[in-house]
């Protein structure tokens, strides 16, 4: 079993994850892993970064399919005997004017933004080791989409007390919800992409209290964080930020020193805490 560090970012060969991977690869002490569902882009990947002088290696993963998240688990498990650094950035968004009926988008963008990243905490969370670093990409969408809400969901996704069972009832519904044509009437906002990224950064909140309780002692810290507007194959080319720009906020919470008391279970925009 190797005593190098590692770190893991999902969803890496474009984007902003890419651009994650990268700034790891130069200031991470440790082995990187690029990760992608499909190998051929994987590789790719790791053969541009190759070519910029920087050693990132390769895992298959595909956050929709638990059995190729519990291959990574085992992986890690047996070759590194846990995980320093999880950077969940893995997601998907439908274009603005996407015809797709609007209760598709919301169980096709939920399952993988919000139960997807949920799988893979499940089973990598308990790999972090002491002083390790969790980053869950979520996005200041998902703060508009809050304001958005009735006041009464608002008053839940703010709850000190939520907890994950209660927040999957709260994700699971919205998409019965827009299935039956009354997402509005119910106190949902009309974004699928923002209702997912609430449940990543309530999702985050309740990890870092759970951290608390079960292991207080590791000095583990997690949180949500947003990485602005960035210009990817999602967000467009009109944004105004560059990947690079994008990973800033994310990087800086993964190699957060280990003497750090925080931030944790924060929603972090620009490298600062933001109100939730």
């Amino acid at each position: 079993m190797s005593s190098v560090q590692v770190a893991v970012v999902t969803g890496s060969n474009k984007g902003i994850g890419l651009a994650i991977v990268r700034a790891l690869c130069k200031q991470f002490p440790g082995d990187v892993y690029l990760t992608a569902r499909d190998p051929g882009r994987g590789q790719e990947a790791v053969a541009k970064l190759q070519g910029e002088g920087l050693h990132a290696l390769f895992h298959q993963l595909d956050i929709d399919d638990l059995q190729s998240i519990r291959a990574l688990r085992d992986f890690l498990k047996e070759k590194y005997g846990g995980l320093n650094v999880l950077v969940n950035n893995a997601g998907i968004a439908f274009k603005v004017h996407d015809t797709t009926p609007f209760a598709v988008q919301a169980e096709v963008t939920l399952k993988t933004n919000f139960f997807g990243t949920r799988n893979v905490c499940a089973e990598l969370l308990p790999l972090v080791k002491p002083y390790g670093k969790v980053v869950n990409v979520s996005s200041m969408v998902s703060s508009s989409a809050l304001r958005s809400c009735s006041q009464e969901l608002q008053q839940k996704f703010r709850s000190d007390t939520i907890t994950e069972d209660e927040l999957v009832k709260l994700m699971t519904k919205f998409v019965e919800d827009t299935k039956k044509g009354v997402h509005d009437k119910e106190g949902w906002p009309n974004t699928a992409y923002g209702v997912s990224k609430i449940g990543v950064t309530v999702l985050s909140r309740i990890q870092a209290r759970m951290l608390n309780e079960e292991r207080k002692g590791d000095r583990i810290l997690l949180n949500a964080c947003c990485p602005g507007w960035v210009r990817t194959d999602m967000a467009g080319p009109k944004a105004t930020k560059s990947p690079e720009e994008g990973a800033e906020t994310p990087v800086y919470l993964a190699l957060l020193p280990s003497d750090a008391d925080g931030p944790h279970g924060q929603f972090v925009s620009e490298k600062t805490v933001r109100t939730w």
